[in-house]
């Protein structure tokens, strides 16, 4: 005991002699001084102004002539002014979650002690409960969900703060407008509509009583999914009000005795009206530093390049099931993806980025899928750096089964037939392999690779070899990027940025996103983008995308597909269409999710993607300005051309010489085996 006595003794002297309460007291003095310090910033430079004007206004999307398409729903709902709610509403909440809160300065002392001692009681769990109106709302509109100590302190400035700029009856209006009702619906005056099929309005006490008893869960209290849960805790809600004056007994056994009928004349059919459209947006203005949080809440009007006639058309042409092939025999569907742009602007008008069942911000096909783009890329990576390097749109290629290089990569044409030689025009429109691989040699592997990436399409150092002339690639490509890289074609050889979003404005009317004059690069000469188009028309007229063609329309583009092993079957992994004119630009895909022996497309692009790409274009092309080309079918200029051209003889005695050398050296391999064979 003594020596206990003297640590006791020792302590005390210790702390008399040094002032260690007095230094304690102060340093927790200074710690809250610091704390209200940093609170108080935060809570000044809040954007607490502007709460009101986000709550007012949903996000809107506005179409390419400002028309309104749709909105983006987050955490709110129909605005009403406080007015235009019902008294009886009011006053039941009032009475359940904040029965001072016209006198409190947006805080409760009680409130505070009650959660401070909840804190101690539950061993440094925050419990919730304690918080006035004005911190609901400042939790709700300007902070996380996170149960802290340090969030509920921030939570208290931020009421103060709240409670300073706004009138009791504003803060009210705007908790009203934000709470959360179940069943996905936001606000008193949607949760009306859902509930009761009337206006918050005309709510009598009864059903007031249930909307302020749902606060509490409103997935366990609401009448719809839980009727006696309701009922319940509306009986609770009633007695509340009683103590608080806001009934009298009489009243709220009136109110108790009424029954709870549900009608529900909600609706929110326009908040997704163009699901993969607006999902792309979305993803856009985040890729432009604005959380999706943001995007949904904070009441911006977008304004986007999007053609709702175009949209609506191509959705109904993805809602036809005869448009696709038939399903795997496990019932697994065949996926698919549209994306039509305005080759000037590089607008995307019009975006359907999967089939079937939509998920919010799940994968979009049209902009998020990377597969080998098939013969697609053939134009943009062989007859285009052809043409730029003395080649003629009939210019005569060698159609014949050869090997290149040290590895005898040996590429053949689909057909399994070889033609010796075939104009340029015929074999970019009957997509023939073999004359596009000995062009591509020709012209050397690096010039196909720089004219590629001049089209926004970088190429694998693993893919740069004479095989990506036929698109089988391991780093593939998107319906959006083929979409932008044929635009160019389109549009006089120039590349667009591609763009859904033209300009964002936020509810305070300053402009954060400005796409308003987008960029375009040339990349080719308008000569070599008019005789592109020449040769591709021809896709469309005679060659692998005649099936794929609108009755009564001239198009220009490209097909192409990549082939499954041999030992599966006839089939393939991806098909696409690329078809253009000068006023659209529409590439569509359809492949499997995963592709594998039992999960492939039967056939090509000519009898899969055709049926599809030719009802979209039957479709969309009425609807466009329908501006004619500046050229003619390449093979239609080649049938009347008179013969003799400078060009052509010089081609021609260009291939007499590769032909002559070819000879020479085979003669000279005979020799050198003969005289080999002398010495043996």
């Amino acid at each position: 005991m003594q020596v206990l006595s003297r640590v006791w003794q020792s302590i005390r002297w210790f702390f008399r002699r040094f002032q260690v309460i007095r230094w304690l007291i102060l340093l927790g003095l200074t710690v809250i001084l610091i704390f209200s310090a940093w609170f108080t910033y935060k809570a000044k430079t809040a954007d607490v102004q502007n709460i009101k004007s986000t709550l007012q206004t949903k996000t809107v999307i506005y179409d390419a002539n400002n028309e309104e398409a749709g909105t983006l729903y987050g955490q709110k709902g129909t605005y009403v002014e406080l007015s235009a709610i019902s008294p009886q509403v009011q006053n039941a909440v009032i009475s359940t979650e904040d029965r001072t809160f016209y006198s409190n300065g947006g805080f409760s002392i009680k409130g505070i002690l009650r959660s401070a001692l909840n804190y101690v009681i539950h061993h440094g769990q925050i419990m919730g409960g304690g918080s006035t109106i004005t911190q609901q709302l400042a939790k709700n509109t300007l902070l996380t969900q996170k149960q802290t100590m340090l969030r509920k302190a921030q939570e208290l400035f931020m009421a103060i703060q709240l409670n300073k700029v706004y009138s009791k009856q504003d803060i009210l209006a705007m908790y009203l407008n934000n709470a959360y009702f179940g069943n996905g619906v936001w606000g008193v005056q949607d949760a009306a509509k859902r509930y009761f099929g009337k206006n918050a309005s005309q709510l009598d006490a009864s059903e007031g009583a249930i909307l302020a008893g749902m606060l509490r869960n409103p997935s366990y209290y609401n009448p719809a999914d839980h009727k006696d849960n309701a009922i319940s805790r509306r009986n609770v809600v009633l007695q509340l009000m009683v103590d608080n004056h806001k009934l009298t007994q009489a009243q709220a056994n009136a109110a108790r005795a009424q029954s709870v009928q549900v009608v529900d004349a909600f609706s929110n059919a326009n908040a997704q009206k163009y699901p993969s459209y607006f999902d792309s947006v979305i993803e856009e203005a985040r890729s432009e530093g604005i959380s999706v949080d943001d995007i949904l809440n904070k009441g911006y009007k977008i304004y986007t390049n999007l053609d709702q006639t175009y949209q609506q058309n191509l959705q109904t042409s993805f809602e036809q099931d005869w448009a696709f092939p038939a399903n795997a025999a496990d019932g697994k569907q065949v996926q698919g993806a549209s994306i039509i742009l305005d080759p000037k602007t590089g607008g995307v008008r019009a975006v359907v980025g999967n089939r079937g069942e939509h998920t919010f911000l799940g994968f979009n096909y049209a902009t998020q899928l990377r597969n080998s783009p098939g013969s697609t890329i053939k134009p943009l990576m062989v007859y285009t750096p052809a043409l730029e390097n003395g080649y003629h749109y009939d210019s005569i290629l060698k159609d014949e089964k050869l090997s290149y290089g040290k590895n005898n990569y040996t590429p053949t044409n689909a057909t399994g037939t070889y033609l010796g030689t075939v104009p340029m025009y015929q074999a970019l429109a009957d997509s023939i392999n073999a004359p596009a691989v000995w062009l591509l040699n020709k012209l050397g592997v690096q010039k196909g690779v720089a004219s590629l990436d001049r089209f926004g399409i970088q190429l694998k150092s693993s893919d740069q070899n004479l095989a990506a002339a036929l698109g089988g690639l391991k780093n593939g490509v998107s319906p959006l990027m083929l979409a932008r890289a044929y635009a160019a074609f389109a549009n006089d050889g120039k590349l667009p940025t591609t763009h859904f979003i033209r300009k964002i404005v936020d509810a305070s009317g300053e402009t954060v996103v400005d796409n308003s004059h987008p960029a375009t690069r040339q990349i080719m000469s308008k000569k070599v983008a008019q005789e592109m188009t020449s040769m591709m028309i021809g896709t469309f007229n005679e060659g692998t995308g005649k099936t794929a063609k609108p009755s009564g329309y001239t198009i220009a583009g490209k097909t192409g597909s990549t082939e499954v092993p041999s030992s599966w079957g006839y089939g393939t992994k991806d098909q696409w269409v690329v078809g253009y004119t000068p006023d659209i630009v529409n590439a569509t895909w359809i492949g499997y999710p995963t592709t594998d022996s039992q999960h492939f497309l039967q056939g090509t692009s000519t009898s899969g993607v055709a049926p599809l790409f030719k009802l979209e274009m039957s479709k969309l092309m009425p609807n466009t300005p329908q501006t004619a080309f500046d050229t003619k079918d390449a093979a239609q200029m080649a049938s009347i051309q008179t013969p003799g051209k400078s060009d052509d003889t010089w081609q021609g005695i260009q291939d007499s010489i590769d032909k002559g050398i070819d000879s020479a050296k085979e003669t000279v391999g005979k020799w050198y085996d003969n005289i080999k064979s002398w010495f043996k």
